[in-house]
């Protein structure tokens, strides 16, 4: 659930339900549009790395949108957000008029146009936007980074979806992101008047969103574990994109323990020595060793088993960290395979026989049951046929 915030706060909103919310905005922008109003703006307001610029991309991208990304804090010239000026001369031929650019007055000229004397300084739509008429958003990255002069024209685009005498296409969104302002970045303060003119919403680490994205991106499973089962580790410090860099540095390592000292100096330089150590604690305890969940479903049901219920154990030796992280896994895989492959009766003969043989806690079998017919029910619907697994769906 989102965090329930005051009239002065900025809603807090895990990235799922980020992309939840833009899509609103813009469907409900083509509503305003159709019927002559100025769409509206959003600003995602979060720390450095958290994943505010990969969910705009990605929420571009399922909407069929174009899309385009400006850094307005490695812009220097404020031409390159704008367009540049352009000197313009009212013309007329046989009673209509019409400004022309001064590298075309002669041009015009030559057609039988005269000049009725008027000029005036206009700008050139901007390069970013040249040729795209479709849909779009327009993602104004580090706004609050940028110089005073940018902020300022940013505001000119927000009023009106428009610079002096160029506009942005119909059906095209603007979507800022920025740091906070809590003395942590170097950011420009906004002041009122100008945080009244969009919707700001926070963007919070959410580790459940996290282990789907990995999962679908292939990202190192031993690591994915790791992790899941130590999201304290995420920190302003030590943010997501850090780790994931940090992961995917020591990636093509096959065997984690015979490249210890290689994994901590890496991790030293990357996330640092706290988490360093713990990664390599992690190693020693042959933690990263533990079944993939493509093998959970793959291998024979004996091997896969034994080797479920020795690394979770029971009673007084449950390790309930570790049946957590793979009843993680277990969903997110699924969840991912079912996206381009159909679902046959092994695979829900297996994720049974996990349950009633009660490797897993309850609460961790009803979660882990519910929420892989929830991601996809039509792809799922065999489990409805199983009397051991519906109870934890109607449950």
């Amino acid at each position: 659930m989102a965090k329930k915030t005051s009239k002065t706060e900025a809603l807090s909103l895990n990235p799922n339900e980020l992309k939840d919310f833009l899509k609103h905005i813009i469907t409900n922008n083509r509503y305003l549009q159709d019927n002559g109003k100025s769409p509206v703006s959003t600003e995602v307001v979060g720390e450095s790395g958290i994943g505010k610029t990969s969910s705009i991309i990605q929420l571009a991208d399922e909407l069929g949108l174009n899309f385009v990304k400006l850094n307005l804090a490695q812009i220097e010239e404020i031409g390159d957000l704008v367009g540049f000026p352009i000197r313009q001369f009212e013309m007329e031929l046989d009673g209509d008029k019409m400004w022309v650019d001064e590298h075309a007055f002669d041009e015009y000229r030559k057609l039988g146009y005269k000049s009725t004397s008027k000029n005036r300084m206009s700008y050139c739509p901007p390069e970013w936007i040249s040729g795209k008429t479709n849909g779009g958003v327009l993602l104004l990255d580090d706004w609050n980074r940028a110089d005073v002069r940018f902020i300022q024209a940013v505001m000119e685009l927000i009023d009106r979806q428009q610079y002096i005498s160029w506009k942005l296409p119909k059906d095209w969104h603007i979507i800022l992101t920025a740091n906070p302002d809590n003395g942590d970045y170097l950011v420009n303060s906004i002041d009122t008047a100008q945080k009244t003119r969009f919707i700001s919403a926070n963007l919070k680490f959410d580790l459940n969103t996290w282990g789907k994205w990995a999962e679908e991106n292939g990202l190192d499973g031993r690591c994915i574990n790791f992790l899941l089962m130590h999201p304290e580790l995420v920190t302003k410090e030590i943010n997501a994109r850090s780790i994931v860099m940090f992961f995917n540095s020591i990636s093509s390592i096959k065997s984690f323990e015979n490249e210890l000292p290689l994994i901590q100096m890496i991790g030293e330089g990357s996330v640092g020595q706290e988490f360093a150590s713990l990664f390599t604690m992690f190693i020693n305890n042959k933690l990263d060793k533990m079944i993939s969940p493509q093998n959970i479903f793959e291998q024979d049901e004996k091997y896969v088993m034994t080797t479920l219920k020795g690394l979770v154990g029971k009673d007084k030796n449950y390790r309930a960290d570790i049946a957590s992280t793979l009843g993680t896994r277990i969903t997110n895989y699924l969840g991912v395979y079912a996206k381009t492959n159909k679902i046959e009766k092994p695979i829900i003969d297996r994720l049974s026989k996990i349950v009633i043989e009660g490797v897993f806690a309850t609460d961790i079998c009803y979660q882990m049951v519910k929420s892989i017919y929830n991601e996809n029910s039509s792809k799922f619907s065999l489990l409805m046929l199983n009397k051991d697994l519906v109870k934890y769906i109607v449950k």
